[in-house]
């Protein structure tokens, strides 16, 4: 397994990310704070590796109000932890049903100073415990601290992304537009959705993504009706539109934007429904300053596809934060009212539907800078792109 030091990071970068969380606790009144789950522990300690796939084992680091993070874990990640700046690191054998960790996470929580008496655990909004809930409730019972959420000051300790994890973002959206790019060169009516989606990802591994494990893509005669499924065997036919929209990973950063294409012609409803989400996309980037909020970005948004006709828009918000994970917090919709902040990487994804069983959706990548935003997805030609 890579070390952080293999990965862009310095040490400063953790020292950094975990001094900001002390600061929290200290606002919080914690002692420490628990976390359980692939992109919080990788967040703070740098541990980077595909064993998360495997549901058996529960990784644990504890972030004391003072100190470096201890690590909690089975043994076989044990020299995987220490290529990174984390050096209190206790293990056991695991699986182990029994006591799969938890007396030694027992003991490290009551052995840190309780001034408060508290511990942070993110079981809130937008979070999950990695653990058997039966393990929770005994490591609650037999910790002598009180727990309490926090799920949202966790996500909002995360938005702020630094410059390297900004350019970790930017690489993989470079990778990502590169295998859109190709994407006309090859795919033409006759071909599955499968068949294309096969060929865009090995584009983007080629390029240098690490891996692409969200592609999905959605066609139909002159529309399509989800953005969610796919890719199937489905054979593209002329007059079809396609979206593909996809998260590719570079470094443990994701990507998460999308592309429309037509094949052979399109009717002026459907071209005018993407020039709607193309101008939206615009507006959105327009109010993504520092000082505004997500309702801002979404306000802006979304009046430009009501005033083009949109019957609705089925996805619920139109985009949100990215960064370790596909989707993170914050997301645009009426009533979030998150403060836009520098270093918080967003997507912008309007999305109306314009027709019965019909939708159009458009995404970029942006980052909130200090006088307004940037791109770092290159955007999408301005006019649907047909395919002949």
């Amino acid at each position: 397994m890579s070390s952080y030091l293999d990965r862009g990071f310095t040490l400063a970068e953790f020292e950094n990310r975990t001094a900001r969380a002390q600061r929290v606790m200290h606002e919080m009144k914690l002692d420490a704070m628990l976390f359980t789950t692939e992109p919080n522990v990788r967040y703070f300690t740098g541990f980077q590796t595909q064993f998360w796939q495997s549901p058996t084992r529960p990784w644990f680091v504890v972030i004391p109000a003072e100190g470096k993070p201890i690590a909690v874990i089975p043994e076989i990640g044990a020299s995987g932890m220490a290529g990174t700046w984390v050096d209190n690191i206790i293990t056991w054998a695991s699986p182990c049903p029994e006591d799969d960790g938890i007396s030694l996470l027992v003991n490290v929580l009551n052995g840190l100073v309780s001034k408060y008496g508290r511990v942070g655990v993110t079981m809130g909004i937008e979070s999950h415990l990695r653990m058997p809930i039966n393990n929770f409730l005994a490591l609650r019972n037999r910790v002598k601290k009180e727990f309490v959420d926090t799920s949202l000051a966790t996500h909002e300790l995360r938005q702020i992304k630094s410059q390297a994890e900004i350019e970790k973002t930017r690489e993989i959206c470079r990778i990502t537009n590169v295998g859109f790019d190709n994407l006309p060169n090859y795919a033409q009516v006759g071909m599955s959705e499968r068949e294309i989606c096969k060929q865009f990802r090995i584009d983007m591994l080629q390029e240098g993504a690490d891996e692409c494990p969200y592609i999905i893509s959605g066609s139909g005669a002159d529309g399509y009706n989800s953005i969610i499924m796919g890719p199937t065997d489905r054979v593209i036919e002329k007059g079809d539109v396609l979206i593909i929209d996809t998260g590719a990973v570079r470094d443990g950063y994701f990507s998460d934007f999308d592309r429309n294409w037509a094949f052979g012609y399109a009717s002026e409803e459907t071209k005018s429904a993407y020039r709607a989400t193309y101008e939206a996309t615009t507006k959105g980037f327009e109010a993504a300053k520092p000082g505004n909020t997500t309702s801002d970005i979404y306000n802006a948004m979304w009046s430009v596809l009501e005033a083009n006709g949109a019957l609705g828009n089925d996805v619920g918000r139109l985009g949100h934060g990215l960064g370790m994970e596909l989707t993170e917090r914050p997301s645009n919709t009426a009533t979030d009212n998150s403060v836009l902040k520098p270093g918080m990487v967003m997507t912008l994804e309007p999305g109306m539907v314009y027709a019965s069983g019909k939708s159009m959706v458009h995404e970029e990548n942006i980052v909130i800078t200090e006088d307004g935003a940037e791109w770092l997805s290159r955007r999408a030609e301005a006019e649907l792109i047909i395919i002949k």
